[in-house]
């Protein structure tokens, strides 16, 4: 097995990369279908070496001459191997009909599945269907697949789990759930986001052996954020550092009786760094944020409106954390965007937008599915009208129509979070967990991103830098179990991640 790359490609590039090692670098397409079956028995002799029996389901295409080179390794291993293929093998061409003349040269023939033959097997190869899927999963493959769902037993697919959208992470239809899923030449987009993430289990990585050559030839789609680089990008403080070198964060939101989410980015800014935090709130707020967190200062606002100067001392400010739709929420967004200090516009604030405050290069919006939908409205995606679940069928185009219609810095939060900067490719959070479900999640993130900027780092690397130091601190206090995990558990770990190096 090779090491994860960092870089994401579209199920064409893929396709692209392909051709390029078969055309130019002349390594023949049966080589590679046979690395990436060697690549698959291999990973189940190591996972299940006490599995005496597998069962491998093709369908048609690359995906499923994997299978049957999988199969042809597994018979000459002396194991006992069903093989079922859900086409007429008549049908199947080129290096896949190679493979499968391989296997049946060997006499063998192929099984119809059913559910006892499901039940006398240890471990199910799934080659079903690969990453040309293009349309929905119906009839006796969704069939299939559900049986195979439902008898738990381990599954291991090939290159992709079938029904999965290879550049999106949408299900068409019906989906293999697999216990893992080892995936050749190039990680593919999809299997990190949306779906994706439920659908692989164990996500594994092997490049075929294809020379470094082919990858200069096909350039990426997006890119892994990781945390091992960007680490490496923190400022260490110097020992004359004092808090006026160190940020003026402004959190300003938290509208009548809603003072926990304000609450919650503001400790989140002072955790991740900033040497001075302002909360602009209600003043019947004060008990609630000054009580358990005297190092915050609370500036009141009886009606939302600020001073023109009153936020000249901030080197950042957070809005949208505890807004609704009052007039002092609306007051206090259009004191925000008069503001020339850079600005993180999360939660109600994004709902308070409208097209007209965009496009604009000194914000960094962070909305989730719903709020993303909010913001592009009466717009379309791939024809359809925009709702939570357009958007998270379509996440890569979604955050691009966001940034080409807000600007600035997109973060489309959710599993396998993307970030949208100006002239960079998408980036992808591999990092958090769904522990992370939970109230004030992206309040903690605002503040974070919140605090970094007013510590003068530049909008897309305080943006990238937060949204794994949010991530990863989920996932540290996930240790003790996902469900009942609170925004407010990550603190702890926000302090420590800030602080690589000691």
């Amino acid at each position: 097995m090779n090491p994860d790359p960092i870089k994401l490609y579209s199920a064409e590039a893929t396709r692209n990369l392909d051709n390029i090692a078969i055309n130019e670098f002349k390594i023949p397409g049966y080589e590679l279908m046979k690395r990436a079956g060697k690549a698959v028995f291999n990973h189940f002799q190591n996972t299940y070496p006490l599995s005496g029996s597998i069962l491998v389901c093709c369908g048609a295409g690359n995906n499923a001459g994997d299978g049957y080179v999988i199969a042809k390794l597994a018979q000459l291993a002396g194991l006992k191997v069903k093989v079922v293929s859900l086409i007429d093998t008549d049908k199947l061409t080129g290096d896949a009909k190679l493979a499968w003349q391989d296997w049946h040269s060997l006499g063998h023939q192929l099984a119809d599945f059913s559910i006892e033959l499901l039940n006398k097997t240890d471990v199910v190869i799934d080659a079903l269907l690969g990453t040309g899927l293009q349309r929905q999963v119906e009839g006796e493959w969704a069939e299939v697949i559900e049986v195979i769902n439902k008898s738990n037993k381990p599954v291991i697919s090939v290159d992709i789990p079938s029904g999965l959208c290879a550049d999106t992470g949408a299900i068409a239809g019906h989906v293999i759930q697999a216990t893992s899923t080892l995936t050749f030449i190039a990680l593919k987009k999809g299997l990190f986001t949306h779906h994706g993430v439920d659908c692989c289990g164990e996500l594994l990585f092997d490049n075929l052996s294809l020379p470094s050559g082919v990858y200069n030839r096909q350039p990426e789609q997006a890119t892994l954020l990781d945390w091992e680089h960007l680490k490496q990008q923190l400022k260490p403080r110097k020992s004359s550092s004092h808090k006026h070198q160190l940020g003026h964060v402004f959190i300003l939101g938290g509208d009548k009786g809603m003072p926990g989410a304000i609450r919650l980015a503001a400790e989140a800014a002072l955790r991740s760094g900033a040497g001075l935090v302002t909360v602009v709130s209600h003043k019947e707020h004060s008990t609630a944020l000054l009580a358990g967190r005297p190092e915050l200062m609370l500036s009141p606002s009886e009606d939302g409106h600020l001073p023109a100067d009153f936020l000249l001392k901030a080197t950042a400010v957070v809005i949208g954390p505890g807004l609704t739709n009052s007039n002092w929420s609306q007051n206090l967004l259009a004191s925000a965007l008069e503001c020339s200090a850079p600005k993180i516009v999360d939660a109600g604030a994004l709902r308070l937008l409208n097209k007209e405050d965009g496009p604009r290069n000194d914000w960094v919006l962070t909305p989730h599915a719903g709020e993303a939908a909010a913001l592009l409205d009466d717009d379309h995606v791939g024809g359809a009208a925009i709702n939570a679940a357009t958007i998270q069928s379509s996440r890569f185009t979604s955050i691009e129509m966001l940034h080409s219609l807000y600007g600035g810095h997109i973060v489309l939060k959710g599993a396998g979070s993307l970030i949208q900067s100006p002239d960079q490719l998408i980036q992808l959070c591999p990092y958090g967990n769904p522990g992370m479900a939970s109230a004030g999640m992206g309040d903690v993130l605002s503040g974070i991103v919140g605090s970094l900027v007013g510590q003068d780092y530049s909008l897309a690397l305080a943006t990238s830098i937060g949204v794994c130091i949010h991530s990863m601190a989920g996932d540290m206090a996930a240790s003790g179990g996902e469900t009942g995990l609170l925004a407010s558990d990550l603190f702890e770990f926000i302090r420590q991640l800030m602080n690589p190096h000691e």
